[in-house]
């Protein structure tokens, strides 16, 4: 939280927010398109007397809400590992310098596939919890809880794993992995600011600086290598 003033953290901010945004706009505008052609297929389109165009309105308005309810936390998260390493270098170069001097960055196109590997991950792990949350509906917080933990699970999972890669040693094996109750402590804290409107655009980020250090005071213990500062 105390480098969210970080000029280079704020640079990561502003660009996940924006990409994020603008992809769903993309998807609104889809949607919308979508929702036109079936209108004009079924003839409803023209029929203004039958109130079919405030209906559309209203459908697509729904829809385009409902998308982001379900798809923001996946989106943010994608594009947030697409942006990652700034994130993890500035924690790093100010709390890590040890560990900054050896890290192994990805490079973009290792990024991108590593945000795409964990984006699909994301859709078929939900997609599975979905027979579980359609049982446990008639229990009112059962499928909400559901699907929180299965997303605590995986956004402990991805944050971690992409500060693990980028010290990872000259075989390709990633740094320690920090405890699992902490990664699930990770994963369920940010995916409870995802669900809070405007914080959820900080959420990813926050996520990734406290995955950083983790990490990198698990890899500490493990590899015996000072330079870790005491910030708590």
């Amino acid at each position: 939280m105390g480098q969210l003033a970080d000029r280079r953290i704020l640079r990561v901010l502003g660009k996940s927010a924006l990409v994020t945004l603008a992809l769903f706009v993309v998807l609104g505008a889809l949607g919308w398109w979508g929702l036109d052609t079936a209108f004009i297929a079924s003839g409803l389109r023209d029929d203004l007397a039958s109130g079919a165009q405030t209906l559309r309105v209203l459908i697509a308005g729904v829809i385009v809400l409902i998308g982001v309810w379900l798809l923001f936390r996946l989106v943010a998260i994608a594009v947030v590992q697409f942006f990652a390493d700034e994130v993890v270098a500035a924690v790093e170069a100010r709390h890590y310098p040890a560990f900054a001097a050896t890290a192994r960055p990805l490079g973009w196109r290792a990024e991108a596939r590593q945000a795409l590997r964990g984006l699909v991950r994301s859709v078929l792990w939900n997609l599975a919890a979905l027979p579980v949350a359609v049982v446990l509906l008639v229990t009112g917080l059962g499928p909400a809880l559901v699907f929180f933990l299965v997303n605590a699970v995986l956004l402990g999972r991805e944050l971690t794993e992409m500060v693990r890669l980028r010290h990872r040693d000259a075989a390709g094996t990633p740094a320690a992995a920090p405890p699992a109750w902490q990664r699930l402590l990770l994963g369920g804290t940010v995916a409870g600011l995802l669900a809070v409107p405007f914080i959820n655009l900080v959420a990813p980020v926050i996520g990734a600086a406290t995955a950083t250090h983790l990490v990198l005071r698990r890899h500490a213990e493990v590899s015996n290598v000072g330079g870790v500062s005491d910030a708590p």
